[in-house]
């Protein structure tokens, strides 16, 4: 009395009708029923369960519906489409006009603003190119540069000693 699924057991077709099951499930428990059978009782009681069950299933528009579902196989989920990706391809295209005249301006503002620097430095007579002091083989020591502006005057008399402050010792 081993049956894949409860149609089988009931020997009725999936798309069976509630009336065609029902003649199917008395005919059956006639013949499994404990107290009509030549089976012995535990086989008989057994199988006679198994019926019951599968006609408690599939009697219930509810759970015939869920037991249908859980026969049908599970569907393997599909495989991604494996789609080569291509890099498009890089495109030269010529400057337009509001291009080039952008960069004709960074290139006018560039020289401005280095030209401005220099004129500026050159007119306040500063020195335009000057060593570092720890620039190796620079022997310069620490000396007052000549101040040029005439409302700048030192307090110390000139020629004096000028002693460093006490806030640097």
């Amino acid at each position: 009395m081993a049956a894949a699924n409860h149609y089988e057991l009931l020997q009725i077709a999936p798309d069976a009708s509630q009336q065609e099951l029902r003649q199917a499930f008395r005919r059956l428990s006639k013949r499994y029923h404990p107290d009509t059978t030549d089976l012995p009782a535990e086989q008989a009681e057994e199988a006679f369960r198994h019926l019951q069950q599968a006609y408690l299933t599939l009697s219930d528009p509810e759970r015939r519906r869920v037991y249908d579902v859980s026969l049908r196989p599970v569907a393997q989920p599909l495989q991604p489409l494996r789609v080569p990706v291509v890099k498009p391809v890089p495109v030269r295209r010529a400057l337009s006009g509001g291009e080039w005249f952008a960069l004709l301006l960074l290139g006018v503002a560039v020289v401005f603003s280095l030209v401005l620097g220099v004129g500026l430095a050159w007119a306040r007579g500063t020195e335009l190119l000057r060593e570092p002091s720890w620039w190796p083989g620079s022997e310069q020591t620490a000396q007052t540069l000549p101040s040029t502006a005439p409302d700048v005057v030192s307090a110390a008399p000139p020629g004096a000693a000028v002693q460093p402050s006490a806030a640097g010792a």
